[in-house]
């Protein structure tokens, strides 16, 4: 049975997207799960949120393009069960060049084709640019699911709109029928403020059972732990961080029927 992919994406930074890509696998990795996890943000993030180098090279790039192979650019990181794709500077001009090409909207799709056939990984998980570009694009196409990270805050509800209607466009299109939402991600949650509360509230009334149960805190734990290149099951696995991403991660199992 091939190896489901999950894009997490929403295309406004700063709202936890390469934290919960890094956390959540390793959260699905300590249950147990060979996981993949690649880096498509040529700010690579990902990449040395696990501990490891951007090395020339070693991203999706040349593969795009036609130049290798991805199964020859996965790395083991120090999380027992996590692997990675990483990333690295040159991928920004992969979207000059991608466009210019066949199918530029499938390449991701049929390079990872291979790996996802193999069954070598339970679960693959797609950390996209924070971006609609054509990048991103390729993730939704090469996806099976998305799971959106939502800040807590005023504007949220915006970013799933237009997530939503590249989602409609790709399924109508023919590009991916079957893309569907795997879950809402309420991100950098402060139970002391009214806003964040009435936040969660609105974005469950409004989208139901499609929102994960548990809710990520805002943490410094969680802040620091990329500087120490460490998931934060590993940074500090009794913080409220590590405890919300296992819960998730137990939550995804579920979804997916792992």
């Amino acid at each position: 049975m091939p190896s489901p992919v999950i894009a997490i994406a929403n295309q406004k930074g700063g709202v936890g997207k390469t934290t919960t890509s890094v956390n959540l696998s390793a959260g699905l990795a300590g249950l147990g799960f060979p996981v993949l996890l690649i880096d498509m943000d040529s700010q690579a993030n990902a990449t040395s949120g696990v501990g490891l180098d951007k090395l020339e090279g070693s991203s999706v790039y040349r593969p795009l393009l036609g130049e290798g192979t991805l199964e020859e650019r996965i790395r083991s990181t120090s999380t027992p069960n996590l692997f990675l794709i990483g990333s690295e500077v040159d991928l920004c001009g992969a979207e000059i060049e991608l466009a210019r090409s066949e199918n530029y909207l499938l390449r991701l799709k049929s390079t990872l084709q291979p790996i996802r056939d193999s069954g070598r990984f339970k679960v693959i998980i797609i950390d996209c640019p924070p971006s609609l570009g054509i990048l991103t694009l390729n993730c939704f196409a090469a996806a099976d699911q998305l799971l959106i990270p939502l800040q807590c805050e005023y504007y949220a509800l915006e970013g799933i709109a237009m997530i939503t209607r590249i989602l409609n466009q790709l399924r109508d299109g023919g590009i991916n029928p079957t893309l569907s939402i795997l879950g809402v991600l309420m991100t950098m949650f402060d139970g002391r403020t009214k806003l964040c509360q009435s936040v969660v509230a609105e974005v469950r009334q409004h989208f139901g059972e499609t929102v994960f149960t548990a809710v990520i805190p805002r943490s410094t734990r969680l802040a620091e732990a990329p500087s120490h290149g460490k998931p934060i099951t590993s940074y500090d696995p009794y913080s409220a961080g590590a405890e919300a991403y296992t819960a998730v991660a137990k939550e995804v199992t579920a979804r997916l029927s792992l």
